[in-house]
């Protein structure tokens, strides 16, 4: 069987090492690997395509190990796994507890919040970007909690289209 994955990794040293280290040693043979270190996204990340081939039970455990070591695999077979969503908080957002902000989006099922820029103006109201990560379908969940946060905290929120 084969398996096309796209994997989002931190362009960093080793990393892509990381990343095949597993492979052999779950008996599963490597056909391609595309690495785009030209296509890096805002938070430092590069999509890496593997081609895989091998028995299903294995290719599966591929995955799991993967999941299990961290790495996110944004597509599998052309479809895709991980949608990322941004948004943006004005307002008092840290006199409004900061912490329970982000544990409330991070508590949704299949969604995590893997960036989140502050612009502090002394007194005044701050501005916050928010990349979020989540699963396929998942989008309007997100939405939803953060227009339920906003209201409760008197945010305004700017949300993408």
């Amino acid at each position: 069987m084969r398996i096309d994955l796209v994997l989002e990794l931190l362009d960093v040293p080793g990393q892509l090492v990381k990343v095949l280290e597993p492979i052999s040693g779950v008996g599963v043979n490597l056909v391609t690997v595309i690495h785009k270190r030209d296509y890096k996204n805002e938070n430092g990340n590069v999509p890496v395509q593997l081609t895989l081939e091998g028995e299903q039970e294995d290719l599966q455990r591929l995955i799991q190990r993967f999941e299990d070591l961290g790495f996110t695999i944004i597509e599998m077979d052309g479809v895709v796994k991980k949608e990322k969503i941004s948004t943006i908080f004005f307002g008092h957002i840290v006199d409004q507890d900061l912490r329970d902000t982000m544990d409330r989006i991070n508590e949704l099922d299949g969604v995590v919040i893997v960036a989140f820029d502050i612009k502090l103006n002394g007194e005044e109201k701050s501005t916050a970007l928010i990349n979020i990560e989540a699963d396929v379908g998942r989008k309007q969940a997100v939405f939803d909690r953060i227009a339920e946060i906003a209201e409760e905290k008197d945010l305004l929120v700017i949300n993408e289209v």
